[in-house]
């Protein structure tokens, strides 16, 4: 009897590597001013065997948006440059902070952005949005923490499909005297609400401070662990949890929720400016309930108006971040406990929440390449050009 060894991979030649990253210079993210090889997308390459290359793409965020196309691109730029029949991408991401410098000591460990989910009034869907902007990140490959900080009502429980007196486990913390929360998981996300802490049955009957202290807890003793984005569904209006987060944690940005009726629109202008006045910035308008889609006749319906929150973000200065459509399905799938881009990943308001997390987890990443490029300045180094940090760990995922 023969035994068969498989060959195990090898690196490209030198004159192979060159020639593979001279092809993908080709390659560009229209959102990026560089070429991938320039961003340092390119990881290593290996000839698996014989005519079969496999190829590191290292990407800024896993919610990359035109991702497949770029994908496609690379495949086929190094199967011409490399002569080979066959190319595998191995996926890797390496999510960079995109929060302004100067507040470093306010970061969480291990987070690498903090996303606020915010509304200047109630009743406009914050919580929805939310919880679905955050599946849907989760669902791209991204590592993702949903914090719900609306502590007088607190849906996410009910939204993930949380029981109901389910309780987070502990951990030893830096201190033995104060152990760290575990968050729960549902979906690929890892979860923390008051919730969990309290009868939800009860009403909070608590003051600022304590309000204040509560949420801190769930930012700072809570075994996070490493994350690519923590979302963070506030309160409505603007009070003492906004003026606490803004003072004590490094925030990203936040994204403003609104309808397209002018009385929600007036309280879009009152968030934006509560967010300038503690130096966050706002990364876009949100119209949530934009229009309805008949079932018989196939036409859009404008309930609530049409186009002002385009309006009112062309007037604040704010990228306008999408439209969410009304659907039966976002609330049968929240009430059930599964976001609508889990439960119904064909509906017009999943595909509309995948793009919206594309969209918002893309302009953090060209944030954060910029911030990278402009801490490494223009140093002179004998053994070479600062590098920013690499991948993370984690399962690579083929494609």
């Amino acid at each position: 009897m023969v035994l068969g060894f498989s060959k195990k991979p090898a690196a490209l030649s030198a004159d192979q590597q060159a020639t593979l990253e001279e092809a993908l210079r080709a390659v560009r993210h229209p959102a990026f001013d560089q070429d991938i090889v320039s961003l340092e997308w390119v990881g290593a390459a290996e000839q698996t065997k014989k005519d079969h290359v496999t190829v590191e793409l290292i990407l800024p965020t896993l919610a990359l948006s035109g991702r497949a196309a770029l994908e496609q691109e690379v495949i086929e730029k190094a199967k011409t440059a490399l002569s080979v029949a066959e190319v595998e991408l191995k996926i890797l991401s390496n999510v960079l902070p995109a929060a302004g410098s100067g507040k470093e000591q306010q970061a969480l460990p291990g987070i690498q952005n903090v996303l606020l989910i915010a509304s200047g009034k109630g009743g406009v869907g914050k919580s929805t949005v939310a919880a679905n902007f955050a599946a849907a990140l989760a669902k791209l490959g991204c590592k993702v923490g949903l914090l719900d900080a609306d502590v007088y009502g607190p849906s996410v429980p009910t939204m993930l499909g949380i029981q109901d007196g389910a309780r987070p486990g502990t951990i030893p913390g830096e201190n033995d005297e104060r152990p760290k929360l575990l968050p729960m998981t549902r979906h690929g996300l890892k979860l923390m609400s008051m919730g969990f802490l309290v009868d939800m049955d009860q009403p909070m009957v608590w003051r600022g401070p304590m309000i204040a202290s509560a949420s801190m807890q769930m930012f700072r003793d809570v075994a996070w662990d490493e994350l690519d984005y923590l979302v963070v569904d506030l309160p409505p209006g603007t009070g003492d949890i906004h003026l606490t987060i803004a003072q004590q944690i490094l925030v990203t940005g936040a994204v403003i929720v609104s309808t397209p009726q002018d009385v929600a629109l007036a309280d879009v202008i009152r968030a934006k400016n509560m967010f300038d006045k503690v130096g966050i910035p706002s990364l876009g308008l949100v119209e949530n309930m934009s229009y309805f889609i008949c079932d018989n006749c196939d036409k859009r319906h404008e309930i609530f108006a049409h186009g002002g929150a385009h309006q009112a973000a062309d007037k604040l200065g704010l990228d306008f971040l999408g439209e969410i459509p009304i659907e039966v399905s976002v609330r049968s799938a929240g009430d059930a406990g599964t976001p609508v881009v889990i439960e119904h990943p064909e509906s017009a308001s999943a595909k509309a929440f995948i793009e919206l997390a594309q969209n918002v987890a893309t302009t953090l990443a060209v944030t954060g390449e910029q911030n990278m490029q402009q801490s490494l300045g223009p140093a002179i180094s004998i053994s070479g050009t600062p590098k920013k940090p690499g991948p993370k760990g984690g399962l690579p995922i083929l494609s």
